[in-house]
């Protein structure tokens, strides 16, 4: 028989992925249950990340994984919520690698680059980031009412607000930053590339050329 689980929290402004799968702490036995909840969760994306290597992310389903790990598919649904939050889970890992490389990394990606310049390099860094893992990025992102509403492209949002006032472009910030995210959109990236045979270089280019339209010439 299952325990209880206390309710969800929001996601953490500080960290969009943190708080997906997560907690709240109360007195009693609590501590014990959010370990135990931690372990399992952690045992689960194993064995969903083995699934998806083995048949492919856009195959990956709820039933299946409860199957792989032995447990009731109830179980698998309570800790993710539903499939699209069992893929952003997988996708955690990648995904914070991204953020760490735009918010602390090194420049030109990292703090201490004109902001022109980090524009230019995040762009690049997306395109590449994405299409190297583009297999879970398309399943996670299929649900198109949840895709511009996730934690992490609310992060690339802001993240383009901000360097754009930076850049003290002129205009709408928030539709150039709308825009600017359409154009690294990983099932966009994936038609162009697949597709119509375009290389990611070209890709590429073509984003130093959007920057350049919306930043003015040093």
């Amino acid at each position: 028989m299952n325990e209880p689980l206390p309710p969800l929290v929001r996601p953490s402004e500080s960290d969009p992925l943190d708080g997906l799968i997560d907690f709240f702490p109360s007195a009693g036995d609590q501590p014990r249950l959010r370990a135990d909840a931690a372990r399992n969760r952690a045992r689960l994306l194993e064995v969903a990340a083995r699934l998806a290597g083995e048949c492919g992310a856009g195959k990956l389903t709820m039933e299946a994984v409860a199957t792989a790990a032995q447990v009731g598919k109830g179980t698998v649904f309570r800790r993710f919520g539903d499939r699209t939050g069992l893929l952003v889970a997988l996708l955690d890992h990648h995904e914070r690698e991204l953020q760490a490389a735009f918010l602390t990394g090194p420049p030109p990606l990292g703090p201490d680059a004109p902001a022109a310049e980090r524009l230019r390099a995040f762009g690049a860094a997306v395109l590449r980031h994405e299409y190297a893992h583009r297999d879970l990025y398309l399943a996670a992102g299929a649900d198109a009412s949840r895709r511009f509403s996730g934690p992490a492209n609310q992060l690339r949002l802001g993240h383009l607000c901000m360097l754009l006032r930076r850049a003290e472009v002129a205009g709408d910030v928030e539709l150039m930053a709308q825009t600017m995210l359409g154009y690294l959109d990983i099932h966009l990236v994936d038609h162009l590339v697949g597709r119509r045979g375009m290389s990611l270089e070209r890709l590429e280019s073509g984003w130093g050329d959007l920057v350049g339209r919306f930043v003015r010439a040093d």
